[in-house]
């Protein structure tokens, strides 16, 4: 959106013009274990900006993830998406579901792999280290949560029709989530009931977080992803208009943590 981009730019205090968007993979560890990340900024904008972590879908790090890591750098943001899995670990179902289980029943190792990865983004001299989101999709977007869980310091987090539900004892503790949190959702998602979307805001609310949920009808699980198909009886499917409004609600989302004092 040119409007917001704008904006942004006159925040951020950086150019609107474009260079080019730089895109790598960058390798790390955590852990002994070997990640492959990937990391995505503008040239033409000079000094820090913004910073943004991504988490993947339960697949693993692939060309989706690398796709809105180039659309946030074209909005002015300095971005890695992190790779919780492991280099050259990237399964496909019924085994994503099965690699994806082992870190939402661990979820401390969870952490740990995206913590290595927002790690990975604070130390690149290009980030405002006072303005640092993350972004995660499905199984992603319940790994932000988790980040805002442990109290991690962040501005924001955005969950894309993620699992809203804390793992066993790892509930959010009252005064212990600084970041702002943002859930984009599929009103009619059965891999996330309403029971899930309830007990959730009665955890934030407890908490005392600052959280929003932005429900879409007619969207089911996995609606930014044009992979899912458009079958919404198997419980994921792409929706052009809840992809194109999440978008536009983690810009207007992004705006407001990022523009304040």
């Amino acid at each position: 959106m040119q409007t917001v981009f704008g904006l942004l730019a006159l925040s951020f205090g950086i150019a609107a013009s474009h260079a080019g968007i730089v895109a790598k993979d960058v390798a790390y560890e955590q852990g002994g274990v070997k990640l492959e990340g990937f990391h995505a900024y503008d040239d033409a904008f000079e000094g820090k900006r913004p910073g943004i972590l991504i988490i993947h879908q339960w697949t693993g790090l692939t060309d989706y993830e690398k796709m809105r890591a180039r659309m946030l750098a074209e909005l002015g943001y300095n971005v890695v998406a992190a790779d919780v899995y492991g280099a050259g670990i990237r399964p496909q179902p019924p085994e994503s579901g099965e690699v994806a289980g082992k870190y939402k029943s661990d979820r401390p190792l969870f952490r740990a792999r995206m913590l290595a990865g927002l790690d990975v983004l604070l130390k690149d001299q290009r980030t405002d280290t006072g303005r640092v989101a993350a972004i995660g999709y499905c199984f992603g977007g319940t790994g932000v949560l988790e980040l805002a869980r442990a109290g991690t310091k962040l501005s924001g987090v955005v969950s894309f029709h993620g699992g809203l539900a804390a793992g066993e004892g790892m509930e959010a503790k009252s005064g212990n989530i600084p970041a702002k949190v943002l859930c984009l959702h599929g009103a009619i998602d059965p891999h996330v009931p309403p029971a899930e979307v309830e007990a959730f805001g009665k955890e934030m609310t407890a908490a005392g977080a600052d959280w929003q949920l932005m429900m879409y009808g007619g969207a089911v699980h996995g609606f930014t992803q044009k992979m899912a198909g458009d079958d919404i009886s198997k419980g994921a499917a792409y929706n052009a208009k809840a992809d194109e409004r999440s978008w536009e609600n983690m810009q207007q989302f992004f705006a407001g943590i990022f523009g304040e004092s």
